[in-house]
């Protein structure tokens, strides 16, 4: 897919900016790496694929007219880093890539660090970016996000509208990323661990507990059940499971 847009625009492909190791962010740059000779490859984390440049925190970068400050978030992963871009004297907002770490409605889970340091992340790096930034992160996971955002909220009427929405943009298969960090304060449970209903919902005061307490919450928040098995449904299908079945 990213071949064929470099193809259709006719540019060049001369870097990548990964924000973190895992497969489903980076499983793709070897095959870049080695269909682009000389591809540079940034990242925070030894574990990223085909990696030529170590990137550190604060580090900034240029691309043409393009500005790139690296931020790293450990706590999804302990080598995440988030890319914030400019370019100085547009018009256009600033962008933040923010991998698993900030999504539209929530955070990323924390596999490899601590309540702590998602905090650190969402209040002092990310959050004190500019507000009309917007948020391109990893996944579209707005909608599940959202309802979740409304367990903890029911009262709030911005997730009421940003879930009315996003469900409308799914149902139409658009996306719904990116958003602004300003919108991400008014509904973001993530962002809003100062704000009394949050408080409330997790019994907790400490902003750093209620985050501990929020992502345990939406960790055990309707699991997706499992897909059942194709040969099974089949089966289901054929009537083989009936002699089994009672009859109520």
């Amino acid at each position: 897919q990213l071949l064929e847009i470099i193809r259709k625009e006719d540019v060049v492909l001369r870097a990548v900016l990964t924000t973190h190791h895992h497969w489903d962010h980076a499983r793709g740059n070897e095959e870049l790496a080695r269909l682009c000779p000389g591809l540079r490859v940034y990242g925070a984390d030894e574990r990223i694929g085909a990696l030529t440049h170590k990137v550190t925190h604060d580090q900034e970068l240029t691309f043409g007219a393009i500005q790139v400050r690296c931020l790293f978030t450990p706590c999804h992963t302990s080598g995440h880093m988030c890319y914030f871009m400019w370019e100085d004297g547009s018009p256009d907002a600033p962008a933040l890539f923010s991998g698993d770490t900030l999504f539209v409605g929530g955070c990323g889970k924390f596999f490899e660090g601590t309540a702590e340091q998602m905090y650190a992340n969402l209040t002092q790096i990310l959050g004190a970016l500019p507000k009309e930034t917007k948020v391109f992160c990893g996944h579209e996971c707005t909608v599940r996000n959202l309802k979740f955002a409304l367990k903890v909220e029911p009262e709030n009427e911005m997730v009421k509208k940003k879930l009315a929405w996003a469900k409308q943009r799914d149902d139409e298969d658009l996306p719904t990323v990116p958003s602004t960090l300003q919108e991400e304060f008014l509904y973001n449970p993530f962002l809003r661990v100062t704000e009394e209903p949050l408080q409330k919902f997790t019994g907790k005061t400490d902003p750093v507990e209620v985050l501990r307490t929020l992502r345990t919450e939406k960790d055990n928040f309707k699991k997706p059940k499992e897909r059942p098995n194709p040969q099974a449904m089949l089966a289901f299908d054929w009537g083989l499971f009936n002699p089994f079945l009672e009859k109520k």
